[in-house]
C-alpha cells in the first residue's frame, strides 16, 4: 500500500494530538473539513425525509430517532458531532432509511465536538431493521426510549439504506453494565442494506455489533476500540469480506469483576442464555480479515483476551484471514455446541494464519474437543497454519498500533497462500475471489483517503 501509515496526514494534512481525559490516551482530534459554517442542533424525532448538507455541522443532542417512513440523506463531507454532556445517538428505526454515501476523498464523519475529544463523547450510530433473529436480546440496548426498543421482523431482505465511506469516532455509551451503545450497532438489519467502507475509531465499547439479521458488509475497519471489534450474536447470518481489526496495547474498557475480556472477535448465539441452540443460529461467513492483537507490547492491558472467541452455540466460518498477536489465546472454541459445530464443519477457521502470545488453541469448557484435538482439526482438516512469530505472516508493520502497515511483503505467506473459496459457505457471488489471504493484496490500499490513523498510545487506564 502506498501509505496505510498515517492516512490522515495524506488525506487531511496534519493530525494534532490532545489528551483524551479519563482514558489517558492521546488520540487524534476531530477534523473539520474546509468550507463548513454553522451548527444545527438535532433533537428528538425525524419523522419526514430530510437531507443534511456538508456546509453545516449537525450536533446530536441526546437520542435522535429517524422514524418509520422517513429517509435521512447525508451528503459527502458532512460532519455529525456530539458533546460529551449528551453523547448523542442516531437511531435509524425500523421502516426508516439512512442514505449516508460519502466518497473516498470526502467521507461522512460522526465525531466528538469537544476540543479535547475522548471515547464516549459520541454515543454512536444504531440501525434497527425488520430481518429475523433469535431474539436473545429482547430490546435495543443503550437507553433508547420505550417506543424504539423493539427490533426485528420477518423480512431478511429488509433495506435500512446505505452507509458508504463513513467514519465513526469517539463513540460508545455505557448506560448500565452490559447495556451499551457501540460504534455501529446493527439490530436485525436485512440484506437489502448496503454497508461498506466504514471505520470505527477510538470507541469506548465494541466497534461493530450485529444483533441478528442478514446484512452483508465489505471493507470494515475497527481501530482502537476498547472492547470487542467484531461482536455478533442473536442469530446473525450475514457475510463480510475485507476487514481490519487493530488493538492498542493499553486501551480496554473497565471490565471490573465481570470476567469479560476484549477480543478481536466475539461471536455468540444466545449471549449466555441457555439453551444455546435457539434458532436461527448465529452463522456469519467471513473472509479476508486481518486482525491484530496487542502482541504483549509494553503496557498491554490485563483485560485483553483472544484473537477469536467463538462460543455459546455460534457457528462461525472465518476463512482466508490473518489473526496475529492474541493475548490469552488465538482461537477459543467454547461450550459444547460450538465445539460440535467445528467437528461437524459448520464452524471453521479455514485456510488462514494464526499466531498468539500464549496458547494458540483453547477448547474452553471442553466437552467435545481438547486443545490438542482442536489444533489438529484446524491445522489438518481446515488447512490453517500456526505461526511461531507474528512476523512470519510477512506483513510490513502490523504491531505498530500508532501507525500500522498491514500490507504483505512480496513473497511472504500472506501472498503465497492462495485464497480458497471452495467450501460451500464461501461459494457465493458476494465474495470476491482472491489469490491472497488477509485484507490486503500488497498493492491496492482500499483505506486511502477516507480513514484516520496515527493516534499516540499512552497506556494509563481510567
Amino acid at each position: 500500500m502506498k501509505n496505510f501509515k498515517m492516512m490522515s496526514v495524506i488525506a487531511l494534512g496534519v493530525i494534532l494530538y490532545s489528551s483524551c481525559g479519563s482514558k489517558g490516551e492521546d488520540l487524534p482530534p476531530p477534523v473539520t473539513p474546509p468550507g463548513q459554517s454553522g451548527t444545527v442542533d438535532v433533537r428528538g424525532s425525524i419523522s419526514s425525509s430530510q437531507t443534511w448538507t456538508k456546509d453545516k455541522k449537525y450536533r446530536l443532542r441526546g437520542y435522535v430517532y429517524v422514524e418509520s417512513g422517513a429517509t435521512l440523506t447525508i451528503e459527502p463531507g458532512t460532519q455529525i458531532i456530539s458533546n460529551k454532556d449528551s453523547a448523542g445517538v442516531l437511531v435509524v428505526y425500523k421502516g426508516a432509511r439512512i442514505n449516508a454515501i460519502g466518497k473516498n476523498n470526502d467521507p461522512i464523519v460522526f465525531t466528538s465536538a469537544e476540543a479535547s475529544p475522548a471515547p464516549g463523547d459520541l454515543g454512536g450510530l444504531v440501525l434497527a431493521g425488520n430481518a429475523t433473529g433469535n431474539m436473545n436480546h429482547k430490546e435495543i440496548e443503550g437507553g433508547v426510549d420505550a417506543a424504539h426498543k423493539a427490533f426485528g421482523g420477518t423480512n431478511d431482505a429488509d433495506n435500512s439504506g446505505t452507509l458508504q465511506y463513513v467514519r465513526i469516532e469517539y463513540a460508545g455509551k455505557a448506560v448500565n453494565p452490559g447495556d451499551e451503545v457501540n460504534g455501529l450497532s446493527l439490530y436485525a438489519v436485512g440484506s437489502g442494506t448496503t454497508i461498506d467502507h466504514i471505520q470505527v475509531v477510538n470507541g469506548l465499547d465494541d466497534a461493530y455489533e450485529f444483533f441478528g439479521g442478514t446484512v452483508n458488509c465489505k471493507y470494515l475497519i475497527a481501530y482502537n476500540s476498547a472492547d470487542d471489534d467484531f461482536d455478533m450474536d442473536d442469530g446473525y447470518r450475514g457475510k463480510i469480506q475485507f476487514a481490519v481489526s487493530i488493538k492498542a496495547p493499553g486501551f480496554t474498557d473497565d471490565k471490573g469483576t465481570s470476567g469479560d475480556v476484549s477480543n478481536n472477535f466475539e461471536v455468540d448465539n444466545t449471549n449466555g442464555k441457555i439453551p444455546y441452540t435457539t434458532t436461527p443460529i448465529t452463522h456469519p461467513i467471513l473472509s479476508n480479515f486481518t486482525a491484530i492483537g496487542p502482541n504483549n507490547a509494553a503496557g498491554t492491558s490485563t483485560d485483553y483476551g483472544y484473537g477469536m472467541r467463538f462460543r455459546r452455540g455460534s457457528q462461525v466460518v472465518l476463512a482466508n484471514s490473518i489473526v496475529l498477536g492474541g493475548q490469552k489465546a488465538g482461537l477459543v472454541v467454547e461450550n459444547a455446541e460450538t465445539q460440535q459445530a467445528f467437528v461437524d464443519g459448520n464452524g471453521i477457521f479455514y485456510n488462514s494464519l494464526l499466531h498468539s502470545v500464549t496458547q494458540p488453541f483453547f477448547a474452553k469448557d471442553a466437552t467435545i474437543l481438547t486443545d490438542v484435538s482442536l489444533q489438529t482439526l484446524v491445522l489438518g482438516t481446515y488447512t490453517s497454519k500456526l505461526l511461531a512469530s507474528g512476523t512470519d505472516a510477512g506483513l510490513t508493520d502490523p504491531f505498530n498500533a500508532a501507525t500500522p502497515n498491514l500490507q504483505p511483503k512480496s513473497g511472504t505467506l500472506a501472498l503465497t497462500t492462495a485464497g480458497k473459496f471452495d467450501k460451500s459457505d464461501l461459494n457465493d457471488a458476494f465474495f470476491v475471489k482472491t489469490n491472497y489471504i488477509g485484507a490486503f493484496d500488497g498493492t491496492n490500499d482500499w483505506t486511502q483517503g477516507w480513514t484516520v490513523w496515527g493516534a499516540k498510545y499512552n497506556v494509563t487506564k481510567k
